[in-house]
């Protein structure tokens, strides 16, 4: 009856797995709670989120002013102007909407394939684990920024949504194979076995017995992978891989390099307003990073 009763809920894993990601959530605040610098960035990364992602909505584009080219910051323009006389505080505020989007879904997509995969290969094993470690091992020998850049610049990228796909899909290989160690160490376990000897099924062994005692480990990796993103396309958009249109961080730095803010003294909130933002979201993330695995690390609180 356990093997019936187990096997004829499948239709409930969507339930489950909302279950799990609310939990590791709610693991993920209660460990931030318990660290001061874990808390201040988190505060700092969520009024940067926040207003990035809504001030869009509320604040409008200015009318370019050609006759107040860079100039200096004012009551009028707190951070001076542009290369076509653009209020820089604006683009600022509106900027981190598609910097931040395009990292958090280059992170999910790169974590899903990691889990998803790098699960699979280590608990099937056989020629899928042949075929998906050998794949991680081809994308792991080829240099990742100069094949991104190369491929964004062929395919011709229209919008932020297959810039994210771009990124996650080539950034997934380091993952996969530290979820395949892990989960072979895992799968021994005897509460594994146990749900294995119960003809539990696949999808219930690796995604409600192995992976959710994998939950740290992911969210801390996840969180390296937004950092990680959102240097690559900050990086596409500053060379010109990426489509210049819209406002954001990494198109500022564009407009400023090529567009001669360097040559006028009045352009420094022009340049360093975005490197600032850019800056602060990475290092939020960073010390909220540093502050989960002290806080999931039982051998870094002892040392404490």
């Amino acid at each position: 009856m356990a093997v019936m009763t187990a096997s004829s809920k499948p239709r409930n894993w969507p339930v489950r797995l909302l279950a799990s990601t609310l939990g590791s959530l709610r693991a993920t605040g209660d460990a931030l709670a318990q660290n001061k610098v874990g808390l201040v960035a988190a505060w700092v990364l969520g009024v940067i989120v926040f207003v990035s992602l809504f001030a869009p909505f509320v604040i409008h584009e200015s009318t370019p002013d050609v006759t107040q080219i860079y100039v200096a910051a004012s009551l009028e323009h707190p951070l001076g102007t542009d290369y076509e006389g653009g209020d820089v505080l604006r683009q600022v505020l509106i900027g981190g909407q598609t910097v931040l989007i395009v990292g958090a879904l280059a992170a999910a997509l790169s974590v899903f394939i990691s889990v998803t995969f790098g699960a699979l290969s280590a608990y099937i094993g056989g020629w899928i684990e042949q075929l998906i470690t050998g794949a991680a091992d081809v994308v792991l020998t080829i240099p990742q920024y100069p094949l991104l850049a190369v491929l964004a610049s062929y395919l011709r990228l229209q919008s932020p949504l297959m810039l994210a796909v771009l990124i996650g899909g080539l950034s997934w290989p380091v993952l996969l194979l530290a979820v395949r160690a892990q989960v072979l160490s895992l799968k021994q376990r005897d509460y594994v076995e146990a749900a294995h000897s119960l003809d539990l099924g696949t999808f219930h062994i690796l995604f409600h017995e192995i992976l959710p005692n994998m939950r740290s480990y992911i969210v801390m990796f996840f969180m390296f992978s937004i950092i990680t993103a959102i240097y690559q396309q900050v990086g596409l958009y500053f060379l010109g891989f990426a489509p210049l249109a819209g406002h954001n961080w990494g198109i500022m730095l564009n407009f400023a390099w090529y567009r001669g803010a360097i040559f006028y003294k009045n352009s420094i909130w022009y340049i360093m307003a975005p490197v600032i933002c850019i800056s602060a979201v990475l290092l939020a993330m960073v010390m909220m990073q540093r502050s989960l695995e002290e806080a999931f690390n039982p051998r870094l609180r002892r040392n404490q």
